[in-house]
Order: structure tokens, then sequence, then C-alpha cells
């Protein structure tokens, strides 16, 4: 049997919490724990739905997430500002004209939402997060569509309109941040 490889590139991330970034000091990771590892390949697939690998050729990159300041969210912040740091890092490599500017298939951002005390709350701080009774993350394209969905009631199960209010909100949530990334990259000396 031959197994045919993929033409085409890769994008990775690191994802670590620094020692300082919460309120009781975090550890140092030198071996990666499980839900590190799981934060890493939620930020890498997300990442890689926002390029077309196969343009990407023979480059690997790879994304650092180093979470200075936690409080709720990071992986979501991790994967919208890891957005960022990807179209900045694709930069040179575009204007050196190793790549077409076409690589860049969309946007990508992410936000947590939940049902904190009966109300449908946007981008959870920890009180809030610690509080859920339903929490979520979701990771969208700029096109309304969705990358992963991570979703649980944290106290009981929970209905498909408590559901739905939760992906409407986020969505909106979403908006707002593609936005924001937007105007970031529309900077002077930046490439969209």
């Amino acid at each position: 049997m031959q197994v045919q490889q993929k033409k085409g590139g890769w994008i990775t991330a690191e994802y670590n919490m620094l020692p300082r970034s919460t309120l009781q000091r975090t550890p140092r990771e030198t071996t990666p724990g499980g839900r590190t590892m799981e934060i890493r390949r939620l930020i890498g697939r997300s990442l890689r739905a926002a390029i077309n690998l196969e343009e990407l050729g023979p480059y690997t990159l790879t994304v650092d997430c180093d979470v200075i300041q936690a409080d709720g969210g990071t992986r979501t912040a991790s994967i919208t500002g890891g957005y960022i740091a990807l179209m900045l890092g694709l930069q040179k490599i575009i204007q050196a004209g190793k790549l077409s500017p076409d690589i860049i298939l969309t946007q990508v951002a992410a936000i947590s939402v939940g049902m904190v005390d009966g109300l449908a709350c946007l981008d959870l701080d920890y009180q809030e997060d610690s509080r859920a009774e339903v929490d979520a993350n979701i990771v969208m394209t700029a096109s309304g569509e969705f990358v992963e969905i991570q979703g649980t009631g944290e106290r009981k199960p929970f209905s498909k309109e408590t559901w739905n209010i939760l992906l409407d909100l986020a969505s909106r949530g979403i908006g707002e941040l593609l936005e924001l990334q937007a105007k970031i990259l529309t900077l002077p000396g930046v490439i969209k």
C-alpha cells in the first residue's frame, strides 16, 4: 500500500501560560500537559483554516502564544491574536515574492460565551467562567463558517434554544473581533 503525501506547508502553535500569568503562580511547564497540548492543537487547527496550505509550499509556521496575564478566554485570545501574528509573519514571505497574497483564504477569530446566572455572557472572565452553567468556545471565519465549537453544560444539560442564543451572541462578538483584526492589518506597512 502506498501512502500519498499531500504537498504543502503546515501551521502549528505553541501555547503556554507564563508562571505569573495567574493570581497564584502557575508552574512553568517543561513538558506540556494534556490541557496545554489540546489548546495548542485547537489554535493550530483554527489558524490552518485561514490559509491555503498547498500554496504555503515548503514552509512550516509556528505561532507562539504565551499568556502573560490570564483572566479567562486564553485559548480564544490566542486564536484571535494568533491570526494577526500569522498574517504579520507571512508579510515578509509575501513581500519577498515567495508566496502570493492569495494564500490567505479568510480571517479567523474566536470568543467564549456562556450562561452565567441565567444570562448569556460574551468573553467570559475567570469569575464568570467559574460560575457558568453553560460554557463554550467558538471559532469562526469571516464568512460566518464555524471552524470549531467547544461547549458543555457545566452543571446540567442545556436546551437547543440556549445554544442558539449563545451561537448568535458569539457570532456578533466574533464579528467585532474580525473588524478589529482588519483595522490592525490595514495599518501602514501591514498587508491584508
